[in-house]
């Protein structure tokens, strides 16, 4: 058996092997520049890149650019526009990854406030995707100076940009060694650009993996040091292929080094006012974590086993929902066998949420780095749920291992975990078989088969050329091949507009099936997270709540990503008395909490209502920012029947005495007329009256939120939210009466 000091985890390279990386860059652009420092919150300077002709430009952000789009995924969506046009696509030169990080993001007061948006045109939906992450970069690019970052052109050659603030340098250069995996570039730059091993805290980068070269479904890595553990760790811009656009454009990694962080970089209006606000969560924190969820000593993980007694957790490619085998992956388990504890766990200073678990000195047992012991961050819930039991696996160490390879290689866990249940279930079906797979025998709970396709994907080589292409190119492929039939691919592929599902099986949520559907990006839950709310707390029981609901948290969950905060401290852990409040799910105490914040940093008081309204301009621009690439519409909100009710017998017959139910409480049966009916009948009415129901949702919801019957934003909503601009109604005006 092999113990842990007899195979060190990787701790970067030795000195001559940097030394070595170091000899074999070549700078190739090298520009000065006088920091600005902030002023309540903002640098108001964006940093332009184009790795084309290795040039560098730092300009101001309009007024009117503040004003509309606040900063953050507002930025983002702005400056990506301005790059772009109608006929861009994700490998265009002019396709820009832009990331920013948000007025609130890098203050230490307050949990979850150290987030960065990262947007660029997706190659899985062809329209801007945003992905919300945490490490240290984005409070380290805002505290080197710049509100906004955009990555532009093509490289000849691999690139690295390192950004130093405290220096005042920007620059370019060509970087042929390091390794390309995440968990070892990581430790190799963040190494080369220390000072001494004090000063590792001090660089963040950005990086993806060696899948990134052609795989879809790749993400970008952001580190953060963690000195308790010595290991550079990571966090992950997940969805939407960003890391295949990241190496499409030849950057390797990007790093940005501050040294110097302290309480009030951001320059506060009103510090007194985050110390007060902050204090109080943090005794919330100390104070209820244990009672609600156990978020410090397990992370989001902790919710596998709620969810699974909810029938929601989804198992064998979303068919059912009570994950069989869950408790081997219970929190307590993760627990006690597999997370190293050790206090604050955050991926930024102060938050004391701590829901950064990891599991460190893992062996692993397959693939190119079998036999070493590494750093596994987490598993999120989400890891956990897709690569475990939506294929039908239940060990946690497979899971942690595809976890691992996933995040090294750049791969998004979420996209492969909701994938490779899809492959699996093809398989079932005949559709794929040992031959079309290479040999993979893609069965329900083969681990070894889904680590070897990830290697493959990561090699480009067999079947892993196949796994690279993601579920939405995978259907038109199979169906190309005569291996299928397109419509039960349809029904069964759990994607729509081209992105994977997140984990949480939404057939008895009508309130999440819309949560994923009238998404702008595609079926992620970060604009509407409903299922909790909606089918376990059942705080939004009526229609018109849910279609309420449905305007309101899309709007509302913007603003986070408009300001760098982490969502997970608005409402997994509440105030006791929270339950007595008019409103329990908003959490208003927690809304208030975060409008002091905005005051604090900013010095601009807003309320509720002022609140969405940011949001909401930033989320009409990003409808018709896909309206402008071809998508937007009504029929681009279509969903998957797996999510909204049972696609086969065997899910029907699972389930058949609530199915059997719904169709005399809900549908208008009578008992004796469903005794009556065959098992097809019975599926073909249950089928009818969902799919009703989800068009009838669309059509409580488009107008709350100022849209046309064909989901295009209104002229008058427009005018009302002060984004009239030109180029948008351009784009709006001559669909205004265009009929679903």
């Amino acid at each position: 058996m092999i113990k842990m000091c007899d195979v060190p985890r990787y701790a970067g390279p030795d000195a001559a092997e940097l030394e070595k990386m170091k000899k074999a860059h070549v700078l190739l652009n090298k520009v000065e520049y006088e920091r600005t420092p902030l002023k309540h919150g903002y640098t108001d300077k964006l940093l332009t890149v184009d790795v084309t002709d290795k040039s560098v430009k730092i300009s101001d952000i309009p007024a009117e650019v503040k004003e509309k789009f606040v900063g953050g995924k507002g930025y983002c969506l702005r400056y990506l526009w301005d790059a772009t046009t109608p006929e861009t696509r994700w490998d265009s030169p002019e396709n820009e990854i832009v990331m920013s990080a948000g007025p609130i993001a890098g203050i230490t007061q307050y949990g979850g406030t150290g987030k960065m948006l990262v947007c660029t045109i997706s190659p899985m939906t062809d329209i801007p995707i945003d992905s919300n992450v945490g490490g240290f970069f984005g409070p380290y690019l805002k505290f080197a100076g710049f509100d906004a970052i955009e990555l532009r052109g093509k490289s000849d050659k691999d690139v690295i940009v390192v950004i130093d603030g405290n220096k005042g340098t920007i620059s370019i250069e060509e970087a042929p060694l390091e390794h390309l995996d995440s968990h070892l570039m990581g430790e190799e730059l963040t190494a080369m650009y220390a000072d001494d091993e004090n000063d590792r805290k001090n660089v963040a980068v950005v990086c993806t993996g060696s899948a990134a070269e052609h795989a879809n479904l790749s993400m970008l890595n952001f580190t953060f040091y963690d000195p308790r553990r010595n290991v550079v760790r990571l966090k992950q811009a997940g969805r939407g292929g960003i890391g295949r656009v990241f190496r499409d454009k030849g950057i390797k990694a990007l790093v940005c080094k501050w040294q110097g962080v302290k309480a009030n970089l951001n320059d506060a209006y009103d510090f007194g006012i985050l110390n007060k606000v902050g204090l109080k969560f943090h005794r919330e924190v100390a104070n209820l974590d244990e009672k609600q969820n156990f978020m410090r000593s397990t992370g989001t993980a902790y919710s596998l086993r709620t969810l699974a007694d909810y029938d929601i957790v989804p198992t064998r490619n979303y068919k059912f929902g009570d994950a069989p085998g869950i408790d081997n992956m219970t929190a307590e388990v993760f627990r006690k066998d597999w997370l190293t504890q050790g206090g604050a766990d955050g991926c930024w200073y102060g938050c004391s949420m701590a829901c950064a678990k990891t599991a460190d000195h893992f062996l692993l047992k397959t693939g190119p780095y079998k036999g070493q012991r590494v750093c596994v961050d987490g598993p999120e819930y989400e890891s956990a749920a897709g690569l475990g039991p939506n294929c039908g696996i239940t060990d946690p160490q497979a899971v942690l291992e595809l976890n691992f390879y996933c995040d090294t290689y750049g791969i998004d866990t979420i996209s492969y975990g909701t994938m490779t249940a899809f492959l699996m279930e093809c398989y079932e079906n005949g559709i794929l078989n040992e031959e079309r797979t290479g040999g993979l025998k893609l069965e329900w709970g083969n681990s070894e088969a889904s680590l070897e396709m990830l290697h493959q994907m990561a090699r480009y080589e067999g079947f892993g050329k196949i796994a690279a292409l993601g579920s939405h190119k995978q259907k038109e492929y199979f169906a190309a091949q005569g291996w299928g039939d397109m419509d039960f691919m349809n029904d069964i592929a759990m994607e729509q507009k081209g992105l994977e599902y997140s984990e949480y099986g939404s057939k008895e949520s009508l309130a999440q099936q819309g949560g994923y559907g009238l998404t702008n990006k595609g079926p992620q839950h970060d604009e509407a997270w409903l299922i909790f709310m909606d089918q376990v707390n059942n705080q939004i029981p009526t229609f018109e709540d849910k279609a309420e609901a449905l305007y309101y948290y899309p709007m509302f969950r913007t603003w986070f990503g408009l300001m760098g905060l982490c969502k997970l401290p608005w409402n997994d852990i509440v105030p006791a008395d929270n339950s007595t409040t008019d409103e329990p799910a908003k959490v208003p105490e927690h809304v208030a909490n975060y409008l002091d914040l905005y005051y604090g940093v900013t010095g601009v008081r807003l309320t509720n209502d002022e609140m969405i309204r940011q949001s909401e301009r930033v989320y009409n621009f990003q409808r018709i920012f896909d309206i402008r690439l071809g998508k937007g519409l009504r029929k681009n909100d279509a969903v998957p029947y797996r999510s909204v009710g049972p696609v086969t017998e065997e899910e029907y017959l699972s389930r058949q005495e609530r199915y059997d139910g719904q169709l005399v409480d809900l549908v208008g049966y009578t008992e004796e007329q469903v005794k009556a009916m065959s098992l097809a009948e019975k599926m073909a009415a249950t089928r009818k009256f969902r799919e009703d129901r989800y068009q009838s949702l669309i059509d409580a919801v488009y107008p709350k939120r100022g849209w046309t019957l064909n989901g295009v934003p209104t002229v008058a909503h427009l005018k009302e939210l002060g984004m009239d601009l030109p180029e948008l109604l351009e784009v709006v005006e001559p669909l205004q009466d265009l009929q679903p």
